[in-house]
């Protein structure tokens, strides 16, 4: 594999001490984000770092992307808070589980190479909609919870001070790789912070805030529900759709850390990585995951390039829920939220603003409803769907277009039609157009030397094409197929009709 380093390599030259120093920034910014989804989900904290944990080791030692880290991502359990609140915690363990038995058939099928057909506005406009969601994730930190559970924006001294600690991580952050580059900058900024904020004595918002994070390790338990077919119809949808929306985020995100790395990944070894740590989730307590974007950039600035960081960062996790809890809740959550918001304006696909008048109107489009979507319905599964539609579409109609007929009699008096574009349902009409049976001779050729049947639509157009001709009392005849179309032809000559039989003069030639 072209530029892969891997763990287990040895022909390779890994930086150890950025593998480290990255994982242990990973893992900081991996529980907040970890925590916060579970809660919403009205889960326990610990279920959202178990997931974080579980999907950060198996990925990063069995995934198809070194470099690349996942976890309890909110992308995936969103989709599931309304199966939660409904039939409870038990059915969530067997939905996550049954979700990466499907991812892993992925896998298992060679499917994942099926993400090559996102086209690159649709990745514009997933990254920047995934930017706004993360900022704005972190704008919701200034917020608070009065003792009457009212929920409202921190002001005063609070809101100042909570401020004025984030903006000095985003200024650490970005100022201290001009100074060297020995260290990740985003762990610079959470040491310094921290160390402000303990030396002064500061008050404000810390990881306790949001929850307490200390417990044990997660233990073997078989989901508590009934194995009917009933059970499996309510389970079903939901781990399809949260199957659907984690390889989508995963392989995107490989396909990102491609181009960043300038390596190529493996799609469908990272498919059967993510559904193993799904189903392995769905035994273990965990709320399931995917592969995380903002975390991901994070490791990947902090200059790993191997699958040492992710297993680091998952141990670490693992080692602050058993014995470091005490320590890491006391972090402030201003130097998380200035880390987070240094990633999504890195997240950002800023050149999408640069060339945006030199691109199509249609790209423009696409990549304007797919940040829309993600941002408003927080569905990337949809938005990237959508996107791929209407890419599709745009497509089909512009090579719909583009089909043509050179028209000429030769010295034999057949009429000769080539035909320049693929035939298929979006042109057929438009090739049909192109015929004159009333004033053609006896005998014509359409050639398809520089053409192509794609579908049945373009077999029922030249079925109808020959049929016209017929009741004229005249012959069409067929040149230069290409053997797919030959085969296609001949496995519908049973509804089809049309002459692609050798002439004496004029044959069905093979595609050269």
């Amino acid at each position: 594999m072209k530029n892969t380093i891997s763990l287990f390599d040895f022909s390779k030259k890994i930086n150890y001490k950025n593998e480290l120093l990255a994982g242990f920034t990973v893992a900081m910014t991996m529980i907040p984000e970890s925590l916060s989804f579970a809660i919403l989900a009205g889960l326990s904290p610990l279920t959202g770092l178990y997931a974080a944990c579980i999907m950060g080791f198996v990925t990063a030692v069995l995934g198809g992307r070194p470099g690349m880290v996942s976890g309890g991502a909110g992308a995936t359990i969103v989709v599931l808070i309304a199966l939660i609140q409904s039939h409870g915690i038990e059915y969530l363990f067997a939905t996550v589980a049954l979700a990466g038995i499907l991812q892993m058939l992925v896998g298992v099928f060679k499917l994942g190479k099926f993400v090559r057909l996102i086209p690159q506005p649709v990745m514009y406009g997933f990254l920047n909609g995934l930017a706004i969601i993360i900022f704005m994730a972190q704008v919701e930190q200034f917020k608070t919870t009065d003792s009457n559970g009212i929920v409202g924006w921190l002001q005063g001294a609070p809101l100042y001070i909570m401020g004025g600690l984030t903006a000095l991580t985003i200024a650490v952050v970005y100022l201290f790789p001009k100074i060297t580059k020995a260290v990740p900058a985003s762990l610079v900024a959470i040491i310094v912070v921290f160390a402000v904020v303990l030396g002064f004595n500061i008050q404000t918002k810390t990881v306790a805030d949001i929850a307490h994070i200390s417990g044990n390790l997660p233990s073997f338990h078989i989901p508590q529900i009934p194995f009917t077919v009933e059970t499996l119809q309510i389970i079903f949808p939901y781990a399809l759709i949260m199957a659907g929306v984690g390889l989508i985020e995963s392989l995107l995100t490989l396909s990102m850390v491609d181009e960043i790395t300038n390596s190529k990944g493996n799609t469908n070894k990272e498919s059967v990585a993510q559904g193993l740590a799904n189903i392995i989730n769905g035994f273990f307590g965990g709320m399931g995951g995917c592969a995380m974007v903002a975390q991901t950039l994070v490791n990947l600035n902090a200059g790993s390039r191997a699958r040492l960081s992710g297993i680091i960062a998952s141990l670490m996790i693992l080692m602050i829920i058993l014995i470091g809890a005490p320590i890491i809740e006391k972090i402030p959550m201003a130097a998380l939220v200035g880390v987070m918001m240094m990633v999504a304006i890195s997240t950002f696909q800023w050149v999408s603003i640069r060339i945006v008048n030199k691109m199509p109107k249609s790209d423009i489009f696409v990549g304007i409803t797919v940040a829309l979507i993600t941002v408003v319905l927080h569905n990337l599964a949809l938005a990237v769907l959508v996107g791929v539609i209407i890419s599709a579409l745009v497509f089909a109609w512009d090579n719909a277009k583009r089909i043509r007929a050179r028209k000429y009699i030769d010295e034999n008096g057949i009429r000769h039609y080539e035909i320049l574009g693929p035939l298929f349902f979006g042109s057929a009409t438009a090739f049909a157009d192109k015929f004159d049976p009333m004033d053609d001779p006896d005998e014509i050729i359409v050639d398809f030397k520089e053409s192509r049947i794609v579908d049945m639509s373009a077999i029922d157009a030249l079925d109808k094409l020959s049929k016209r001709y017929k009741q004229q009392g005249k012959t069409v005849y067929l040149r230069h197929l290409s053997e797919d179309c030959r085969k296609m032809l001949k496995n519908a000559e049973a509804i089809v009709e049309v002459n692609i039989q050798e002439d004496p003069t004029y044959k069905v030639m093979p595609e050269k």
